[in-house]
């Protein structure tokens, strides 16, 4: 979850590293530092907190020297203090480690460097790294070896072996200055290379305005690298030979423009998200000309003899993942399952023929779900059964990701970078994603028999829908335009909320949950989502005067069973507010977000809108910290 630089080549390192942490801050922002190597020695600055902390440290004290590391902390073992902030000494002072992941055996290994007279000045499990460092470097010295990159090299391999767990680690040592160590296991880490230095990075935002040619590090790998190039190693200490490759992709810098946070303007952000995603994938057609009613950069094999899929994600993802099965399901007509990814690796469901495994995540470095996947992909292997063969297809907005590495295909959504920890114009573009591979998967369907049940939706009805998503763009710009105002007028009528019910029903009841996730995250006031239908199963419970319910109640087959649950709440005294058309059905409603009339299945796209601005205002209103809110970071790379 951490974020980690490092940087060796012909210029001061410290300056590029705090703008590599500035890039990554939203990886985590309980604690920040750095640490450099020069001719005097090693430099180490920390600081509790956020990176201006850090920064106003360094324009007191300075940091000099051509080769450091840097890191920007979500705790995980030990208090978010300056004493459990990376980097991390060994006893001399004289070598540092940051990383990113958990060793989970670091008891163990604390209590036998304990033994020997180590002392240790955190409660990090990351601290052991440095110590078993230098008691390695110290038998090489003892045997008669000189300090230099090989020999820190030698140590880091034989030292990896003892540590269990995920981890993205980089190493200094004042003994060897012109010499950087990073390893990898189960964590990112991406090497980009520039004119006489590299720089290291747990994600591509650090690499902006550095370079486009990047390195990723696969599983198990080490590299040492030094202003003359790189040595690249895998697990077992063989040399590696590998290509580096392009970033994809344009936008990798972030800018706030005129926005107040950057949550803001990436809400602002979705009628492009939408245009762009309508121009690459619903192709025009001239009249009389057939063609298809989607196009996706996937071969015709992802689509060939599916008869079962699931999902597999964690989060705002997982809420994206149950409209699309729900999509599946009724244009396909594809049995479709989500898992939460955290749950799937330790209770599997039975193996099923022919069946489609997806992975979604955003940052596609969500250790949960690269998990899953991984376990997944193993357990089929093992069949030899060809119709249990592994089948995964990734949806992501990072291409160049560990996800992207491991599935066979992957869907880009091509949201661009999102700051924001709290998922808005990704959500929008992993639910077009869905929306884009229920259609091709009913497209292909049309006509055929599955299991005795027909593919699920008519050539007419899906050229309605794709009709339907073409005017999506413009709907949501004049939906933005229209709930950013009103939802900031409204902010102060929950000055002294402690808890909102969301209720949604059949497509909408994830954008229910999706609706509660984004209050609980930025606003710090409790939320759940519900079935509309369940409410009175126990939830209705907690209503009366100071418990808000906002009710989605879009028209379609549950509009009236809908508004017949926001009736029963308005009876308890809640205040009711809703999501939905104006219309005389809505006059029940004690505050309407009003949103165009669409086709039910179309529907969650524009209802998140009201959901996003809504829990924007309220946590703006408050003062609280949107882009980083506390305990939160951007991408999960822990489990």
């Amino acid at each position: 979850m951490c974020g980690i630089v490092a940087l060796i080549g012909s210029r001061e390192a410290a300056p590029q590293l705090l703008e590599g942490l500035r890039q990554l801050e939203y990886r985590g922002y309980d604690s920040a530092g750095i640490a450099s190597v020069d001719g005097a020695g090693l430099h180490c600055l920390k600081a509790e907190g956020k990176l201006v902390n850090l920064t106003a440290r360094f324009e007191a004290e300075g940091a000099p020297g051509h080769c450091g590391i840097g890191h920007t902390r979500w705790a995980t073992h030990g208090k978010p203090e300056e004493r459990n902030a990376h980097p991390h000494l060994d006893g001399s002072g004289q070598l540092a480690v940051v990383q990113n992941g958990i060793i989970e055996n670091y008891r163990s290994l604390r209590e036998e460097l304990q033994a020997e007279g180590v002392l240790f000045r955190s409660e990090t499990d990351t601290e052991v790294i440095p110590h078993l460092l230098a008691r390695q470097l110290a038998s090489f010295t003892a045997a008669g070896r000189k300090p230099s990159g090989a020999l820190l090299l030698d140590a880091v391999q034989q030292v990896l072996p003892l540590l269990q767990g995920a981890y993205a680690l980089a190493v200094v040592w004042a003994e060897a200055p012109g010499a950087l160590l990073v390893a990898r296991r189960a964590a990112p880490l991406l090497i980009g290379l520039g004119e006489g230095e590299f720089l290291c990075a747990s994600d591509t935002p650090a690499l902006a305005g550095f370079t486009r040619t990047i390195l990723p590090m696969e599983d198990g790998e080490v590299a040492l690298l030094t202003p003359l190039g790189i040595e690249l190693y895998d697990q077992a200490g063989g040399r590696v030979e590998r290509s580096p490759s392009l970033l994809s992709g344009t936008e990798h810098v972030a800018d706030k423009r005129s926005f107040r946070h950057f949550m803001l303007k990436e809400i602002h952000e979705q009628p492009e998200t939408a245009a762009l995603w309508v121009a690459r994938h619903l192709p025009q057609t001239l009249p009389g000309e057939t063609g298809p009613l989607v196009a996706l950069p996937l071969p015709a094999e992802v689509f060939e003899g599916v008869e079962r899929i699931q999902i597999l994600a964690c989060g705002t993802s997982r809420h994206a993942a149950q409209v699309g099965a729900y999509l599946l399901e009724q244009l396909a007509g594809i049995p479709t399952s989500v898992f939460y990814a955290s749950e799937f690796r330790y209770s599997p469901p039975p193996l099923s023929a022919h069946t489609l495994t997806i992975g979604v995540t955003q940052s596609g470095e969500t250790a949960d779900t690269l998990a899953a996947l991984a376990m997944e992909q193993e357990r089929r292997q093992l069949i030899p059964d060809p119709a249990f063969a592994p089948r995964l297809l990734g949806i992501t907005n990072r291409a160049e990701s560990s996800l992207a590495r491991m599935v066979d295909h992957i869907l880009d959504i091509g949201a661009g970078i999102e700051v924001g920890v709290a998922a808005t114009k990704t959500f929008l573009a992993q639910l077009l994603a869905f929306y884009g591979l229920a259609l091709a998967f009913a497209e292909r369907r049309l006509g055929k028999e599955q299991h005795g049940a027909s593919s699920g939706c008519s050539r007419a009805g899906l050229e309605a829908l794709v009709a339907q998503l073409r005017q999506l763009p413009q709907q949501l710009e004049a939906l933005v335009a229209d709930h950013d105002p009103r939802c900031a007028g409204l902010a102060h009528r929950f000055e002294g909320t402690q808890d909102v019910i969301f209720l949604g029903r059949g497509i909408n009841y994830p954008i229910a949950l999706e609706g509660a996730l984004k209050l609980k995250e930025i606003s710090y006031i409790h939320a759940e989502g519900y079935p509309a239908g369940e409410m009175k199963h126990g939830p209705i419970a907690l209503l009366d005067a100071k418990v808000p319910v906002v009710s989605i109640a879009m028209p379609g087959k549950v509009f009236d069973k809908v508004l017949s649950n926001a009736q029963e709440a308005k009876a308890r005294d809640a205040q009711l507010i809703g999501v939905a058309p104006n219309c005389p059905d809505a006059e029940l409603f004690d505050l309407l977000l009003p949103v165009p009339v669409v086709d039910e299945l179309l529907s969650p796209l524009l209802t998140v809108i009201p959901m996003q601005l809504l829990s924007y205002h309220i946590a703006a209103h408050r003062g609280l910290d949107v882009d980083q809110p506390r305990n939160l970071a951007k991408s999960v790379t822990v489990e």
